[in-house]
């Protein structure tokens, strides 16, 4: 058998790199909602159903080939999942009504849902604990630049609506050719068939952690599907403006601030960074809501960047109490199941948004509406947490051969903790 070789760090950074421009190119439809509302006449619905289609390609990719990198390989699917992605970009540089904006949408959730779980898996594979940081700061940090960096790509370059998809395709080609010249970090192992059937896939020991986190999971990612969906209109309205630029600015905020978040407390005990972030999604929702009733677009982006804290803390702090216990060979299903949650959470709630626009009172009271149910949410997993008993990992604990509680020398979870 092919000996298996270790990457150094700078594998890392590439897989992270991937991570940062999938959810980029995400984003950067974001700005250009308007401007497609405009030439192909659709309303809010459309823009919101839209937005959705992505989130449940990537949530049906998750489910059926969350699993395949463990039989063919990180490098297979990472190298197929790029590929698609760049047909995707292609999809929307071409596009020219309504259908064309659907296809590519569902092109870009595939590739980014079948790659998510492999990436943060390969990630792992290199370094546990640094792998387990990128997992939580690469998604916010790509979003972010996707929505600026498509902002003032429409708002000042010529051709908007092209311009920024052919960056991406050279972004996309350049690291294809980084993940070929990648070593394999794990070997390829039968039962494929099996592994595509949809299924999510929670060992035993990790059911109780991972339902304890679920609801902060869904709570922060509900708020990103707003920022991704409707947010960039109502900046605009508040502001009085159509610049793209504001519309792109909230999710921006929101997603960079969540990942200098993400780094900040990365020391701190993820259960108390869980419930700092969820009492921070209360104080940035209702934030929202008073900026609203005062047409404040000022105070919309002060609530913004105090929910964006409270998106990473929550964020990380649901991914720092499970990643640590999982196993090598679970690591790729385990994760595609934690982005099963996230991903349920942007989408579901931004498509009822859009509803709300339509047939509840327009833009403000949907937002009103939606915030509301961000507070209640966010009150009821403060709650739950509050009557979860408390779940420590690895690096939380105290090392029994070391006494130290981040022991660098020790890569193995404690036998303690894997009932």
């Amino acid at each position: 058998m092919k000996t298996l070789q270790r990457p150094d760090h700078r594998s890392l950074l590439l897989l992270a790199s991937i991570i940062i421009s999938f959810l980029a190119s995400s984003s950067a439809p974001t700005p250009l909602y308007a401007t497609y509302a405009d030439q192909w006449h659709f309303s809010p619905i459309t823009t919101t159903i839209v937005f959705g289609t992505y989130a449940i390609a990537v949530l049906s990719a998750l489910l059926v080939l969350g699993r395949a990198s463990d039989h063919l390989g990180r490098k297979t699917v990472l190298l197929g999942a790029l590929a698609l992605q760049t047909v995707a970009m292609v999809a929307f540089s071409e596009a020219n009504d309504i259908g064309a904006l659907f296809a590519g949408r569902i092109l870009q959730g595939v590739a980014t849902g079948s790659a998510l779980g492999t990436l943060g898996a390969a990630m792992l594979d290199i370094d546990r604990e640094r792998g387990t940081r990128a997992n939580a700061v690469a998604p916010g940090l790509g979003t972010g630049i996707g929505a600026l960096l498509s902002g003032l790509i429409v708002q000042y370059l010529p051709a908007p609506t092209r311009l920024v998809y052919v960056v991406f395709i050279g972004v996309f080609a350049v690291q294809a050719l980084g993940v070929a010249l990648l070593p394999r970090t794990t070997a390829r192992r039968h039962g494929l068939r099996a592994a595509l059937v949809p299924e999510l896939v929670v060992p035993r020991h990790l059911r109780r952690t991972l339902l304890a986190v679920a609801p902060v999971l869904f709570a922060v990612w509900s708020l990103g599907g707003f920022y991704g969906s409707l947010a960039p209109a109502l900046a605009q309205q508040l502001s009085g403006t159509g610049s793209v630029v504001i519309g792109g600015l909230g999710l921006f905020v929101l997603t960079v601030v969540s990942s200098v978040t993400t780094v900040a407390f990365a020391r701190t005990p993820a259960r108390t960074v869980m419930f700092l972030g969820t009492a921070l999604l209360v104080l940035g929702s209702l934030g929202t809501l008073v900026a609203v009733e005062a047409s404040s677009v000022t105070g919309f982006f002060a609530s913004t960047f105090v929910s964006g804290i409270g998106f990473g803390a929550g964020f990380q702090g649901g991914m720092r109490t499970v990643v640590p216990l999982v196993a090598e060979h679970e690591r790729a299903g385990v994760l595609s199941s934690i982005y099963v949650i996230c991903y349920l959470g942007m989408g579901l709630p931004a498509i009822v948004a859009g509803i709300l626009v339509v047939h509840g009172g327009g833009l403000p009271s949907a937002t009103r509406d939606y915030s509301l149910f961000e507070v209640a949410f966010a009150v009821a997993t403060l709650i739950t947490l509050l009557r979860t008993r408390d779940t420590r990992h690895p690096t939380d604990v105290t090392c029994p051969a070391h006494q130290d509680v981040r022991c660098a020398l020790c890569t193995e979870t404690p036998s303690a903790l894997r009932t």
